[in-house]
């Protein structure tokens, strides 16, 4: 991550996480959520092909549900949702919010070695994809969440931040770390 700059505010109650994320101007940035057992993709995956890649348990689309309804029961209201386009993502994203634009820079860099690319392709993607007073929801992978915010979480994890922008203008902006958020 050099050259990028994180804060991390103390881990925020789940309620004042709600509230900040009712206020607008955060991100919710979920890591997709429960899938079968493994750890990557089988060999020979292919990413127009659904049926080659891990996938969603039947846990994890009650899981991605649960996240919709809890937006919802919170009155957060998005400015987009957008999502790696590996099928466990896209259908994290669906199943909660009902939507989804696919955004390369969210596809995970596990075997690539690319993070602080796409991690640069975010952090600068994220301004133009906010409103006032909405949250911007974006689902993506461990590997990717961890290179962007220095936070490790489980399936079905969100980090909590919103973006600082730097006094330098030849700098990236910050994020500020508000939290993680899990559903019980």
């Amino acid at each position: 991550m050099a050259g990028w700059s994180f804060s991390a505010s103390a881990q925020a109650t789940p309620e004042a996480l709600w509230a900040a994320l009712k206020q607008g101007g955060h991100v919710l940035l979920l890591r997709h959520t429960e899938t079968v057992p493994g750890i990557g993709d089988p060999p020979g995956f292919r990413l127009d092909d659904c049926t080659t890649q891990r996938n969603l348990s039947v846990a994890g689309r009650a899981q991605a549900r649960a996240w919709g309804k809890a937006l919802a029961d919170n009155g957060i209201q998005t400015s987009g949702v957008f999502a790696s386009v590996w099928c466990r993502c896209v259908d994290t994203a669906v199943l909660a919010f009902g939507k989804a634009d696919t955004w390369p820079a969210l596809n995970s860099h596990f075997e690539t070695g690319s993070g602080d690319i796409q991690a640069q392709q975010v952090r600068g993607g994220i301004p133009a994809r906010m409103k006032p007073g909405k949250t911007l929801i974006l689902v993506t992978h461990q590997v990717n969440i961890t290179a962007l915010t220095g936070r490790t979480p489980a399936m079905g994890e969100a980090v909590v931040f919103r973006v600082v922008a730097s006094t330098d203008k030849s700098q990236p902006p910050k994020l500020d770390v508000v939290g993680m958020l899990k559903l019980t």
